[in-house]
C-alpha cells in the first residue's frame, strides 16, 4: 500500500499538534502540509517543533499551494472554517475527515450533499472507545428503554465553546433512535426554576466545564431501585487522534459517501 499524504489545518493547536505527533509515527502515512490561521504565532515554525520533532514541514496559512497533492485532509477547526475547507476538498477531490463540532442541522446538510462527490467521516468523536460506548448504549436502550430514565452528563476543558458537545448529541441521538423517540421533542437542557416533576420518556443533558479536561462522557439508565452507567473517560488527545488516523486510512479505500466512526470500526452494516 502506498503511503497517505495527510494535510492537517488547525495545525498549531492542541489536537493539530497531536495528530502531527502520531502521523510523523505512523509507517504509512506522510505529512505533506500543516496549515494555520493568518494570525497564527507559529506561522514559519517546523510543525513538529513543539514537540522536539523536525518533520521538514513549515506551518503555513496557504492552503491553497498544497491542497491538490493531498489524499485526505484531517480537520478540526470550528463549522465556519470546516464549511470552507469542505469546498476546498470538494473542488479538488481531497478525501475530508471532520472531527469539528456545532454544526447547525443546514451545514450537516451541506456535508452530506458534498458526500456525493467526495468521501468524507464526519464524526463527533474520533475515539475508538466513545465510539464503542455508543454501540453499547445503542444496546442497553433497546433493553432498557420502557422502564428506566435517561441521562447524559458530559465534561469538557473550560475552553470549549458549543454545549451540550458533539459525542453528547450523538449519543442522544443514538438513544432517541433506538427508543422511537425525537430527540427534538424529548431532549431536557434546562431544569433551572420550577419545572415540576421529570416527564416520561424524557432524555436529560448535563454539562460541566472547567479545568483542563479532554472529554469524559456517561449515560445513566435510572430505574426503580438500580441504576447502570456506561461511562468513557479520556485522559490525552491522541486517542482522538489515534481514531482520525484510522479514519484516514479507511477513506483511502472509499471513492464517495459519508461514513461516522461505527462504519470505521466495523460496528455498522453501512
Amino acid at each position: 500500500m502506498s503511503k497517505i499524504n495527510i494535510l492537517i489545518v488547525g495545525a498549531a493547536g492542541r489536537m493539530g499538534q497531536s495528530l502531527i505527533q502520531e502521523i510523523v509515527a505512523d509507517k504509512d502515512l506522510v505529512l505533506m502540509a500543516a496549515i494555520d490561521h493568518k494570525t497564527s504565532d507559529k506561522l514559519g515554525r517546523d510543525a513538529g517543533e513543539a514537540f522536539g520533532i523536525l518533520t521538514g514541514i513549515k506551518i503555513d496559512h496557504d492552503i491553497s499551494k498544497v491542497i491538490s497533492s493531498a489524499d485526505v485532509l484531517i480537520d478540526f477547526t470550528r463549522p465556519e472554517a470546516s464549511l470552507e475547507y469542505l469546498k476546498l476538498c470538494e473542488a479538488h477531490r481531497v478525501k475530508h475527515v471532520i472531527g469539528t463540532t456545532g454544526f447547525s442541522d443546514q451545514e450537516k446538510q451541506k456535508i452530506l450533499n458534498a458526500s456525493k462527490n467526495i468521501p468524507i467521516v464526519f464524526a463527533p468523536n474520533m475515539s475508538v472507545g466513545v465510539n464503542l460506548l455508543i454501540s453499547l448504549v445503542e444496546k442497553a436502550t433497546y433493553a432498557l428503554k420502557d422502564e428506566f430514565d435517561i441521562e447524559i452528563i458530559e465534561a469538557h476543558h473550560r475552553r470549549k465553546i458549543d454545549a451540550p458537545s458533539g459525542t453528547a448529541l450523538r449519543l442522544g441521538e443514538v438513544i432517541a433512535k433506538a427508543s422511537g423517540r425525537d430527540l427534538k421533542k424529548v431532549a431536557q437542557y434546562d431544569r433551572s426554576g420550577n419545572k415540576g416533576e421529570r416527564k416520561e420518556a424524557t432524555i436529560g443533558f448535563s454539562v460541566i466545564r472547567g479545568g483542563d479536561i479532554v472529554g469524559d462522557h456517561t449515560v445513566l439508565f435510572a430505574g426503580s431501585g438500580e441504576c447502570i452507567e456506561l461511562t468513557h473517560k479520556a485522559s490525552s488527545r491522541a486517542t482522538f487522534a489515534k481514531g482520525a488516523l484510522r479514519a484516514a486510512k479507511f477513506l483511502s479505500h472509499q471513492k464517495t459517501g459519508l461514513f461516522d466512526m461505527q462504519n470505521v470500526l466495523g460496528l455498522s452494516s453501512k
